[in-house]
């Protein structure tokens, strides 16, 4: 089978055969096809696109590129959920225990976080002594016992999707829809699930900007997740502006405590609810949406989950006495306000500007190797289509830098628009994806 035949044929527009994806992926992987050949597919992809069959063969060669989470010693249906990114995106740590304490069992692999701020790992680390290094064995018997595991993702998880991601990364491909779908769709499938929920995010803190897209994205994941047996649904969500109030590790961990209470933001519990729902309708717990809510809220209403969360915390090393004393997570030294320049109604946030903020404080990572300072963030006071008076505090900078703190302020500041007239807030869910089509919500 001859490479260059087989990038020409892509190249063309037409369809290539499941030999044909595995000889790319499998020669790639070991060494047999050069760089720049990869390149060359990877760039006809961009321009041509590949079919739901083609991108359902890809997901699984990337798949059988390493290793596999055998989920099977687990008993019930396992309901994976991934979100596509945003700011202030703290779901996992509210679904995991929520889902959990629905009785639903939830075998979480997480990794750590590149950007705004640290991923559910980082986040977790907050607590003193919380550790997600742990055999598959231990993994299965903690979710069999409690409900609930977390573990580190392993390096030899779909190996073929880092390798392509990163010459995707210098090659400009990086935003074509089938390669995003089957990078993304591989790692949940190779992790052991029966079942995915997804959360889709668009907006302008989002990777993908425009609602069409990410729809067009959601449908394509759940369309190889059909093809592969794994039952698939899609929600899109708005980043027009961060989820929740806080952002940054230990402020979100706070949060999720909060929203485990009943007390959390109205949107990141409302967010939870619906993607929470569809884990326990897709779990065989639940016939509705409904009704699965209705189980999701009795579990924060009894505080069934809130114990689920302490107990998990305690079983992975974790002091969960910070549970209940979250003044007791990782703090800053400086606290600083961030004052409302003129009356009015907060009219635009850009979440991709405050998630960077976040990072200039020390919440995320420019590079792989960099630490994170799990005490830092902000917290919003005000979004989009709240009112403000000039002086009142729009957000307040977490920071253990003054220097840091002020170079913030006026970044954030530029990230924000206060305008006279009333603005109404973004929708939250914009659409369900599912195998029987699109609804618009």
């Amino acid at each position: 089978m001859q490479t260059v035949e087989i990038i020409r044929k892509k190249r063309d527009g037409n369809d290539l055969s499941t030999e044909e994806i595995r000889h790319l992926i499998q020669g790639y992987v070991k060494g047999r096809i050069p760089d720049y050949q990869l390149s060359a597919w990877a760039m006809a992809v961009y321009f041509t696109g590949m079919s739901t069959r083609e991108t359902a063969d890809l997901t699984l060669e990337m798949v059988r590129s390493g290793e596999q989470v055998d989920l099977s010693a687990i008993e019930g249906v396992k309901v994976d959920k991934h979100s596509t990114g945003g700011v202030g995106d703290t779901t996992t740590l509210v679904l995991a225990p929520l889902v959990a304490a629905a009785g639903v069992p939830v075998a979480k692999l997480s990794g750590r976080g590149l950007g705004h701020t640290g991923g559910t790992i980082d986040k977790l680390e907050s607590f003193s002594g919380f550790d997600t290094s742990m055999t598959t064995e231990a993994f299965v018997r903690q979710v069999n016992q409690l409900g609930l595991a977390v573990m580190g993702q392993t390096a030899d998880l779909t190996p073929a999707d880092k390798q392509l991601y990163a010459l995707r990364d210098v090659t400009a491909t990086v935003d074509s829809i089938p390669l995003i779908a089957s990078s993304i769709m591989s790692k949940k499938i190779a992790a052991g699930a029966n079942a995915i929920v997804l959360d889709v995010k668009t907006g302008n803190g989002a990777f993908m900007k425009e609602e069409e897209q990410a729809i067009e994205l959601a449908r394509a994941m759940v369309e190889i997740g059909s093809r592969i047996g794994r039952r698939t649904v899609a929600f899109i969500s708005d980043m027009n502006q961060p989820l929740g109030r806080a952002i940054g590790n230990a402020l979100e961990v706070k949060e999720a405590i909060d929203t485990l209470k009943g007390d959390g933001p109205a949107d990141l519990t409302r967010l939870c609810l619906a993607l929470g729902a569809q884990m326990v309708i897709l779990a065989g717990k639940a016939d509705t949406p409904g009704e699965a809510e209705k189980r999701l809220e009795d579990a924060i209403a009894d505080g069934s989950a809130l114990e689920l969360f302490r107990r998990f915390v305690k079983a992975q090393g974790g002091d969960a006495r910070a549970v209940d004393d979250p003044d007791s997570l990782p703090g800053a030294d400086v606290r600083l306000e961030v004052a409302a320049p003129s009356d009015g109604i907060v009219a635009t946030m850009d979440a991709e500007a405050i998630g960077l903020c976040a990072m200039q404080l020390g919440a995320g990572r420019e590079r792989k190797g960099d630490s994170i300072d799990h005490g830092v963030g902000i917290v919003l006071s005000k979004k989009t289509g709240e009112a403000v008076r000039r002086g009142e505090t729009l957000a307040t900078l977490y920071a253990n830098d003054p220097d840091k703190a002020e170079q913030v302020k006026g970044r954030f500041l530029n990230a924000i628009e206060i305008r006279e007239d009333p603005v109404k807030p973004p929708r939250l869910i914009r659409a369900l994806v599912t195998e029987e089509g699109v609804q618009r919500l």
